[in-house]
């Protein structure tokens, strides 16, 4: 288990029930680099591989 799995299996059990638009995890995402610019390009990788997910080229 990678230590991330214990943030992962948090936010599922907090708000795997609910239901959110792309829009919305987006915002989240800027409001989180607002709070920490150190993660800007882990976010934006993890951003572009979600937008991309449906690509065949890729």
């Amino acid at each position: 288990m990678y230590f991330t799995d214990r943030g992962i299996e948090e936010l599922e059990k907090r708000r795997g029930e609910e239901d959110v638009t792309l829009a919305w995890v987006a915002e989240r995402l800027r409001e989180f680099v607002d709070l920490n610019p150190e993660f800007e390009t882990p976010v934006e990788r993890f951003a572009t591989w979600l937008a991309r997910l449906d690509d065949e080229d890729e």
